[in-house]
């Protein structure tokens, strides 16, 4: 994450005074774009540093929610970056900029060739969670603008046909957007404590009493992530009169571990009444 954030920060200068020597939205557009790549990948490389911080008296939970937060500011980042483009490309169309096709051409395939390096060293990465393919995801719009500026340029020098370099300006941006919003919307959904991928706490409440001897009924489940790789639940289950304690709430996670693949689960034992719903009723 440290040699893509260099590599990207170095080139990024290079780009973006191109960009205006040469007129190019589409230079200065991935010009934009590395830039908040360079913050971007600078801030998950930190995030990286910091979730690997033990957990403390405050933060029981330690430090790996900091990546969910960082992958949401990145999405959120390319979003915003993706809407000035577009309204620059209306702009443009409207009151066409001349355009130098030679360097921009030229600076173009220097970015291609810096992209295509920072991605290979991102994509050999072991870590895979939101925090980097949001990282990866930022880079892949700089490789797609580079290709993008590069074919504008060729048709600029070929024909003098202005127009292609907003209109592909925009149609880079459409290609990111959905991504973006993929990882804005996934993170978001951690960040609100949203039940992890493929855990529907209906389906833990119809399975467990009919799994696991002894467990009568459950329920108060709840279901959420401190990051994609740390699922957790929390669920209250009655047990039948006579039911081992220790045995049955080890079957009962063992059968989410298995059934839902979620490790860390927190049982609430119950007789015959919830205790909960008696303070309610007392209340």
């Amino acid at each position: 994450m440290a040699i893509a954030a260099a590599l990207t920060g170095s080139f990024m200068l290079a780009e973006a005074i191109g960009g205006f020597l040469s007129g190019s939205l589409a230079l200065l557009a991935d010009a934009g774009h590395m830039l908040t790549d360079f913050a971007s990948l600078s801030l998950a490389w930190f995030a990286f540093r910091i979730a690997r911080r033990p957990a403390d008296w405050k933060r029981t939970y330690g430090f790996d929610r900091f990546q969910v937060l960082i992958a949401f500011v990145n999405g959120i980042a390319l979003i915003a970056i993706c809407a000035w483009i577009m309204v620059e490309a209306v702009r443009r169309f409207n009151s066409p900029v001349e355009v130098m096709g030679t360097p921009m051409l030229v600076i173009a395939v220097l970015g291609l060739i810096v992209n295509i390096a920072v991605f290979f060293v991102l994509h050999s990465s072991p870590e895979q969670n939101l925090n980097m393919r949001g990282a990866i995801l930022h880079v892949l719009g700089d490789l797609l603008g580079s290709v993008a500026a590069i074919v504008a340029a060729i048709v600029i020098l070929t024909t003098g046909w202005m127009p292609i370099d907003p209109l592909l300006s925009v149609l880079v941006c459409l290609l990111i957007l959905r991504s973006a919003w993929y990882v804005t919307s996934q993170s978001g959904h951690i960040l609100l404590e949203g039940a992890p991928a493929g855990v529907d706490i209906r389906e833990i409440e119809r399975d467990l009493p009919q799994s696991v001897e002894g467990v009568l009924n459950v329920h108060h489940v709840h279901a959420w992530a401190i990051s994609e790789e740390r699922p957790m639940v929390t669920l209250h289950a009655r047990l039948a009169e006579g039911a081992s304690t220790d045995i049955t709430v080890r079957a009962i996670k063992a059968r989410i571990a298995e059934r839902f693949a979620i490790d860390h689960a927190t049982i609430e034992v119950e007789g015959l009444h919830c205790a909960d719903e008696a303070m309610k009723r007392a209340s």
